[in-house]
């Protein structure tokens, strides 16, 4: 489906896509994480859409967020937009899916920053949860609008900060209250970051970390499967490449990049990357 034409002026919000998407269906399928995080993201999130707004918040208090934690490259982003398209399909109906760029708020005019997220949750948000549909709301690498207050710098006005903050809280109180079809799902490279209010306000925090040996296998085959034909792939030296990445802890796009990388080393592979090996790969691993 086309994006969703988001009103002129309207700050923080970088797009609004209907969902479900064809072209979306990879950001839930390939990304590789225990099936069992899966489960839970993609659950929690259809019993928030559903049925928040049916349970009292004092006796079941629910704010409609999760948050993805974890190193950078591990597919947080990614995945947060394959689990809003995943559950537009156990849905049957179109959801929203908004994405939030903090980094449109922080000014150097003192207020200025709370003031423009006040706007965003109070004004914004909720007049996209008026027009009726379930909408999934990606705070970004959130670290940078709910900014912990404890660590605050001196050298970034922590007046602007606290207020910022405070904001973000208020607001997300506010939506949690009157939007009941509006779920947040954030996400943060650096928790410690992260305001510790926000944090217990989340009805989920799921960590998501470098991948596992087994992991990597599986991102290998699939990278590797865009190139070569899956009966060129050798298993063995895959595993024990697999191995190899692990060890250096390498995240899931350094996975696959190392892959353009040995795409990348030659002429001959570049021009015709079906011919690419395991051990080329591999090749590409040690000359890093």
């Amino acid at each position: 489906m086309p994006a969703v034409q988001v009103p002129p002026g309207t700050p923080g919000i970088v797009s609004i896509t209907e969902l479900p998407d064809p072209d979306w269906r990879d950001r839930w399928d390939r990304i590789f994480v225990a099936a069992e995080l899966k489960e839970r993201l993609l659950s929690y999130v259809l019993f928030s859409l559903r049925h928040r707004g049916t349970v009292s918040a004092v006796g079941l208090p629910i704010h409609g967020l999760v948050v993805l934690a974890g190193p950078p490259g591990t597919g947080k982003t990614t995945l947060a937009g394959g689990l809003a398209d995943q559950a537009a399909r156990q849905l049957g109906e179109t959801i929203l899916f908004a994405e939030i760029d903090p980094h449109s708020f922080p000014s150097q005019m003192l207020g200025e920053s709370q003031r423009g997220v006040a706007r965003l949750f109070e004004r914004t948000l909720p007049d996209l949860a008026r027009r009726g549909r379930p909408t999934i709301v990606l705070l970004d690498e959130v670290e940078s609008l709910a900014v912990s207050r404890a660590g605050a710098s001196l050298e970034t006005n922590p007046v602007d900060v606290h207020r910022a903050t405070d904001a973000v809280l208020a607001g997300v109180d506010h939506v949690a209250r009157t939007c009941p079809n509006v779920t947040f799902v954030a996400t943060t490279n650096h928790s410690a970051g992260v305001d510790v209010a926000f944090l217990s306000r989340a009805d989920l925090i799921e960590h998501i970390g470098l991948p596992g040996p087994e992991a990597v296998v599986r991102i290998l085959r699939d990278t590797l499967g865009e190139l070569v034909p899956a009966d060129r792939i050798d298993e063995a030296a895959l595993r024990a490449l697999a191995i190899d990445c692990a060890d250096r802890a390498l995240d899931a796009r350094q996975v696959r990049k190392l892959v353009l990388r040995a795409v990348c080393a030659s002429r001959e592979l570049a021009l015709a990357p079906d011919r690419l090996s395991v051990a080329d790969v591999a090749a590409a691993l040690r000359a890093e």
